[in-house]
């Protein structure tokens, strides 16, 4: 019995070539995978959240000009319901019924979106109106649905810009009326109409430069008169 056993201490040393070349190996490997592990967690964070940079003044007081933004992509994910349960027997469900697991768009939200017409650079501004609802703006305050949106954030009046001070907007299915905190001097859905809830990059989470402004951006409570 004595002759089958394996002695590891008695097993000769590997030449010092081979040695080396296998601890080269052994960290090319090392060093692989962790640039894969990288990638990997880069793909998956840029899949959640993105960097945006403010372009302007129009969400002043709020943001400006220069601040930049963690946006986060997958704050409005949804899943139509007919897709998610449609095909169980015996369940009837609105075929446009959708199911929001991280809540739907809300009145208040920091949106950036791909704005209407030729301009190739997204947009920022706070979500005023939801689908359905009537916007109208009188004596410089907004109205929805016949009721005074209190807006603690505004430092001026409110104007149409564009459209009659008469002029009621009915927001459309699928979309949100969007408009910037810098009231006379923001292009948004005074100008351009609502916009698609598919248009939407994502919500604004957190501004994270210069330094002296991180914040979390946070729904305000509002309040109707």
């Amino acid at each position: 019995m004595m002759r089958n056993r394996h002695d590891a201490a008695t097993e000769p040393a590997l030449p010092l070539a081979e040695r080396k070349t296998a601890e080269r190996r052994s960290a090319l490997w090392d060093l692989a995978e962790t640039l894969l592990l990288a990638l990997v967690l880069f793909i998956a964070i840029r899949g959640v959240v993105l960097n945006y940079r403010v372009d302007g003044s129009s969400m002043e007081p709020t943001l400006h000009n220069g601040q930049m933004l963690i946006v986060n992509r997958r704050a409005y994910m949804h899943v139509r319901l007919a897709t998610l349960v449609g095909w169980l027997p015996g369940v009837q469900v609105d075929q446009d019924a959708v199911w929001y697991p991280f809540g739907p768009p809300k009145r208040g939200d920091i949106v950036v979106f791909r704005p209407p017409g030729n301009s190739t650079e997204p947009y920022v501004k706070r979500i005023i109106a939801l689908p359905g609802e009537h916007v109208a703006i009188r004596n410089g305050a907004v109205y929805i649905n016949g009721q005074r949106l209190l807006e603690p954030y505004l430092s001026e009046p409110t104007l149409w810009r564009g459209m009659t001070l008469e002029h009621e907007y009915v927001v459309e299915p699928g979309h949100v009326f969007v408009m910037g905190d810098n009231r006379n001097n923001s292009s948004d859905s005074r100008v351009f109409g609502a916009i698609p809830l598919a248009s939407i990059v994502g919500k604004a989470w957190v501004t994270y430069w210069p330094p002296d402004e991180i914040q979390v951006l946070t729904s305000p409570a509002y309040a109707f008169q």
